[in-house]
């Protein structure tokens, strides 16, 4: 069910590469950490059910994770997700409860919400899903031994950390920085390194859903701050020239969360770097609109 994705040059840029997780069955490298989660659950916690929190992403991973069980799967999704992903949670099963964002954010502070019951997969914050995520690391490192530096999309921090600790797990994270990738419009972890604190910021809504949250976790802040090696923010308007790029030269479609590290490409270290494309999720009138800018 999971792939292994490819590495692949990033075409005319010297010394990077392309981690391809747009790739997956369900478009995203979500499937690894649901599908890690789901089945160190004992057989008895899956007979009760999964229960995420999600814009769209995790909730696949989580639904196509938990059909292969015969559980059930209950997905809390922000009243602002995208329709793509959410008619593909449909298709794998999943029941859709949709709610405010701030309600859903409550959700995944709380790891509950009233009268649903069921093991709740957090799309972040547990270690089962960040070991996951972090199965992307060692197949970065048996194809690029020699990689330096991994730029990678910031949302909760559970792809950055379970990177980074996969890393550290194989004795390479001395040598390879790992780089937090936000978008202007919402970048919580930077703002939350310049407080020294997990912070709530001021967010705007684009159309890169799958990361830019309102505020850092307590828990992933601390795993940032020992992990992390720091964080690039790149303009909305990169990250969609971004999105565009990788269409156009790679023919890759990427959703905006996906495209930000190439975005950030151009503030990074010149080091040999690994782009992580997490994700290819993104509504065909998005992007319609997006190829049809690049003509006017």
């Amino acid at each position: 069910m999971i792939l292994r994705t490819p590495l692949v040059p990033m075409p005319g840029a010297d010394r990077v590469w392309l981690k391809l997780e747009n790739l997956q069955p369900i478009g995203s490298f979500k499937i690894r950490g649901a599908s890690c989660a789901i089945d160190r659950l004992s057989p008895e916690q899956r007979a009760q059910g999964v229960v995420t929190a999600s814009a769209g992403n995790m909730a696949q991973g989580v639904a196509l994770a938990a059909k292969r069980y015969g559980v059930t799967a209950t997905i809390i999704a922000p009243d602002t997700a995208p329709k793509t992903k959410l008619e593909a949670i449909a298709r794998l099963g999943g029941r859709i409860i949709s709610v405010p964002f701030d309600r859903w954010w409550k959700t995944l502070e709380d790891r509950a919400y009233p009268g649903v019951t069921g093991a709740f997969i957090h799309p972040v914050e547990d270690d089962d899903v960040m070991a996951g995520n972090g199965t992307i690391a060692n197949e970065i490192l048996e194809d690029l031994p020699d990689v330096e530096q991994i730029l990678v999309p910031w949302g909760g921090g559970g792809l950055s950390c379970g990177i980074a600790r996969a890393l550290e797990a194989r004795g390479a994270k001395a040598r390879v920085r790992v780089i937090a990738c936000e978008v202007a419009t919402a970048a919580p972890l930077t703002a939350s390194f310049a407080a020294g604190r997990a912070t709530s910021i001021d967010r705007i809504p684009s159309f890169v859903d799958g990361i830019g949250g309102k505020s850092v976790l307590p828990r992933m802040f601390d795993l940032a701050r020992r992990h992390v090696d720091g964080t690039i923010v790149a303009p909305l308007d990169e990250v969609k020239a971004a999105v565009r790029l990788l269409l156009e030269r790679v023919r890759i479609v990427a959703e905006g969360a996906g495209a930000t590290p190439i975005a950030c490409l151009r503030q990074a270290l010149p080091k040999k770097t690994v782009c992580i494309v997490s994700g290819g999720n993104i509504d065909l009138s998005v992007l319609r609109e997006f190829l049809g800018s690049a003509t006017d």
